[in-house]
């Protein structure tokens, strides 16, 4: 039951991963001799790329391809205790593939009847293609071909951006490739799941459905887990803290792993594509393994966390306009930054680059956010950390007024209002000589008043002389 619960989470929260496992790249150097072709070395805790090798070379993954089998299975159902009865013919033709010798079987028969998880453990731990095969043309609906489609539409919602799948058991096929940076991508978000992380970690399984006309003693029907850095039992090749998680040869191209190992409270995740199959000598040589001990001997003992900023080291002081006292202010980070890093690289020589806020003006509150600064090492951006004002400013109010009356002098409403102003004056001139015209066009004049009469002469002179 607890496993069904977490892969019903699992679904729940299985959502686009495009941008999900942006990991930071350091890349640091490492002296020793890697012999695989392409390699990638990753913090788990921290999402951190510590050192990579050809990581978007396209290599052949062989069977590291179960690892979105398990994916694509494990989104498909709720219920890994769902029984299936294995068909033989589903996987008969494999073994005309180009290298049969790349067939890896897992003593399961025609008629056996096995879980969905028993299936999941025994492609995870011995590559078997009966299982792989068998689970694909299950949740593909008895198309093979459509459950191949369900990966790559997996891998490209993950953002792998250089992978092709063209069949679930990783058989040899030019045109099945990946790099070891999306298989990075891909074991990253199968952890999320703890089902799959109990399955790629277990080293050996006994199925739990018997199946007594193929497999008359039961007990002893166990598969084991290829990776021998788990054999506590093999003195050349264990690796104390190693979980699984799954590998992969090819006898035309060479041997790939993915694996995890923990101490000391690190976790990291190693890839290893194109690995020699032999030495010098065309003896057999496991290079894969031997790469993998070289980097997590490397970064268990080089790597700690290290304080790279502090959240009270003041970096940066800016100027502050219409302050009242002091005018400018003090910047620090809002928060320290602590990183994993190699104890081969001083920390001074990581770059700050500091971009803060030009025209800063008062009042300016402590804690506000005035400006940024990006941690830089070797061109990569390690973080970017806002930066804060370490105490108040407050505004002067003289300042402040006689800013103010600038501003408004100064500004484009002044001129236009000015503009207006004027042309409404004008406005106004114009009115009034016009009324002015008008009026002295349309007035008559007006005659003279007299008070005292006007006398005839005449006719005053004639009365006097009658």
């Amino acid at each position: 039951m607890k496993r069904i619960a977490a892969v019903i989470t699992a679904l729940i929260i299985s959502i686009p991963f495009m941008n999900c496992f942006k990991t930071e790249a350091f890349n640091f150097p490492i002296s020793s001799t890697i012999y695989s072709e392409s390699a990638i070395l990753i913090n788990l805790d921290s999402e951190t790329v510590v050192t990579e090798k050809n990581a978007d070379k396209t290599q052949m993954p062989g069977a590291l391809v179960n690892i979105m089998t398990a994916i694509v299975c494990l989104e498909s159902t709720n219920k890994l205790s769902e029984e299936i009865t294995v068909d033989s013919s589903v996987y008969a033709d494999l073994i005309n593939s180009q290298y049969p010798e790349d067939l890896i079987y897992a003593d399961i028969y025609d008629g056996d009847v096995l879980t969905v998880n028993d299936l999941l453990y025994a492609m995870m731990l011995t590559s078997s293609v009966e299982a792989s095969q068998t689970l694909a043309y299950h949740f593909g609906g008895e198309s093979v071909s459509a459950f191949v489609d369900k990966m790559n539409a997996k891998a490209k919602e993950l953002g792998c951006q250089n992978t092709n799948f063209t069949n679930p058991t990783g058989l040899y096929d030019t045109n099945q490739y990946t790099t070891a940076r999306d298989l990075a991508i891909m074991t990253q978000y199968a952890l999320k799941t703890s089902v799959f992380e109990d399955i790629s970690s277990t080293w050996s399984y006994n199925p739990s459905v018997p199946n007594f006309q193929n497999h008359p003693e039961h007990s002893a029907w166990i598969w084991t887990h290829s990776n021998l850095m788990m054999d506590e039992d093999d003195v050349e090749y264990y690796y104390k803290g190693t979980r699984g998680i799954k590998t992969g040869n090819l006898s035309a191209v060479g041997r790939n792993l993915v694996t995890v190992a923990s101490r000391d409270g690190n976790t990291y995740l190693a890839i290893l594509l194109k690995a020699p199959l032999t030495d010098a000598n065309g003896e057999n040589k496991f290079y894969h393994i031997e790469d993998a001990k070289t980097l997590f001997n490397w970064a268990f003992t080089h790597f700690s966390y290290k304080d790279l900023i502090s959240a009270s080291e003041e970096i940066a002081e800016v100027s502050v306009s219409l302050a009242e006292g002091s005018d400018y202010v003090l910047l620090k980070p809002e928060s320290g930054y602590n990183a994993l890093w190699y104890d081969g690289v001083d920390t001074s020589l990581i770059k700050r680059d500091i971009e803060y806020q030009t025209d800063i003006q008062a009042p300016v509150s402590k804690g506000e956010k005035l400006g940024v600064v990006h941690l830089k090492y070797s061109g990569e951006e390690i973080a970017s950390i806002d930066l804060v004002a370490v105490s108040d400013v407050k505004r002067s109010v003289s300042k402040y007024n006689i800013y103010a009356a600038k501003r408004f002098r100064d500004s484009e409403w002044f001129s236009k209002a000015f503009i207006i102003s004027g042309i409404l004056c004008f406005i106004y001139i114009l009115l009034c000589i016009y009324s002015f015209i008008c009026y002295k066009n349309n007035t008559k004049p007006v005659r003279p008043i007299y008070t005292v009469p006007k006398i005839n002469n005449k006719k005053h002179k004639k009365k006097k002389r009658d």
